[in-house]
């Protein structure tokens, strides 16, 4: 039954050009200064300077087309992949970087969209149905990406830091190539948020990157790390979370937390009151993060606290500063292109995943604020896969349409009397 809702045979291959639909199509990109699709306009022009015309560079080597591109790389995209190579629809899937900032030319690019999304950072995952004693969240994902590929979908590991929704097929940048799309399903997920906690920043006079970090799972087992007292922000689950899986490395994790209460799951909190390798630290915040010279790299040697309701301050020898306050949706190089709420996440039709663009779709965390599970990102995932599917049959039958009516009617030819001589 699911083969013959996904059969798309008299679907052609070659994209359309009429200019779709759009509930909220702008007519100008209202970006904010600094942000990476602004920085990416501004390199524009060194960019048109290595082909003739724009239509030159659309046939460049790096330049493709497809029927769907998909922009993420955690069970929302992955999902949705699955399903639109099942449909032939030979997805093209980006699935981000590795690397935290990519500057290829003057080019500067700052959100943190890294492969397999935030399920890569999660140590164990127990509640993914089919894996009744839990799956490393990196081997679920990397099943996830095995799984999308051995259907036909086209995977790149790079970093999307500008799209184009207002002209069709639409425009997906990175920087090493440009896509242009029948549609897109946008599943980037979110990143972790960082707390403006001074020396917890980039360059010579913060941490990050040298003992401050939002990724527990992915740094904490890191060797400068490892038999070091460490500290973890938060309350809820994902802070409960690192601090458990810290304590495997670490000599001592302390969790500051800047109210009485938790509000993580009952059982996560038992996990970590439990463990007697972890120090909760209630009514504290971080007043400022300080370090030591180490050779020519200064590092991270510890923080001054205060308590929020004695207000003491007090000093905290750690080698390790780890964020986990929770996540927002990554849609920075969105602004200006779909419709986002006031937290930045993307609004879809109720019960779809249809955004403000038509031929546009979000699936996952992106537009998911109440649920943000990793089964339910899957399921939105299928959604759009299907939405897509729908889409794309509409979009044909227009056109087959709107070339029909654009056929003028022959003129009809007049009968001549045949005049016989006598």
């Amino acid at each position: 039954m699911e083969d013959a809702i996904f059969s798309l045979k008299g679907l052609h291959t070659t994209p359309h050009h009429s200019t779709p639909l759009a509930l909220a199509a702008p007519a100008s990109f209202p970006l904010s200064s600094g942000k990476p699709a602004n920085q990416f306009l501004a390199l524009l022009p060194t960019m048109a300077a290595t082909s003739s015309s724009t239509d030159s560079a659309m046939h460049d080597q790096n330049s493709l087309k497809t029927r769907v591109c998909i922009i993420g790389s955690g069970p929302a995209a992955h999902t949705a992949a699955i399903y639109a190579a099942k449909a032939e629809l030979k997805p093209i899937l980006f699935e981000g970087t590795m690397a935290e900032d990519v500057s290829p030319g003057q080019l500067t690019i700052s959100s943190n969209i890294a492969p397999g999304g935030q399920l890569s950072t999660a140590s164990h995952v127990e509640d993914f149905p089919g894996f009744p004693e839990g799956i490393p969240g990196v081997e679920l994902t990397d099943r996830l990406r095995t799984q999308s590929t051995r259907f036909g979908t086209q995977i790149f590991t790079e970093k999307v830091i500008y799209v184009d929704f207002s002209v069709n097929p639409f425009k997906v940048f990175t920087a090493s190539r440009t896509v242009l799309a029948d549609s897109v399903i946008v599943a980037t997920g979110a990143v972790m948020k960082k707390p403006n906690v001074p020396g917890s920043g980039k360059g010579q006079s913060g941490f990050w990157n040298r003992g401050v970090s939002a990724y527990a799972v992915r740094d904490g087992a890191a060797p400068m790390f490892r038999d070091k007292p460490l500290a973890v922000i938060g309350g809820g689950d994902s802070a409960m979370e690192a601090a458990d899986f810290l304590s495997k490395y670490g000599s001592k994790v302390y969790i500051i937390h800047r109210r009485d209460a938790f509000r993580a799951s009952k059982i996560m909190q038992s996990r970590v009151l439990n463990n007697p390798k972890i120090e909760v630290m209630r009514n504290t915040v971080v007043r400022h993060a300080y370090g030591d010279a180490v050779g020519e790299t200064r590092v991270l040697a510890g923080l001054e606290l205060q308590n929020v309701v004695s207000e003491e301050i007090s000093d905290l020898k750690v080698s390790g500063l780890f964020f986990a306050i929770g996540q927002e949706p990554a849609t920075e190089f969105l602004e200006g292109q779909l419709e986002l709420d006031a937290d930045g996440y993307i609004l879809t039709k109720p019960g779809t995943t249809l955004t403000s663009v038509r031929g546009v779709f979000a699936a996952g965390f992106v537009q998911d604020r109440k649920y943000r599970q990793a089964v339910t990102a899957a399921c939105t995932g299928c959604m759009a896969a299907f939405d897509v599917v729908q889409y794309l049959q509409e979009m044909e039958a227009e056109q087959e349409k709107s070339r029909l009516f654009s056929i003028q009617p022959k003129e009809p030819r007049r009968l001549r009397k045949r005049w016989r001589g006598n």
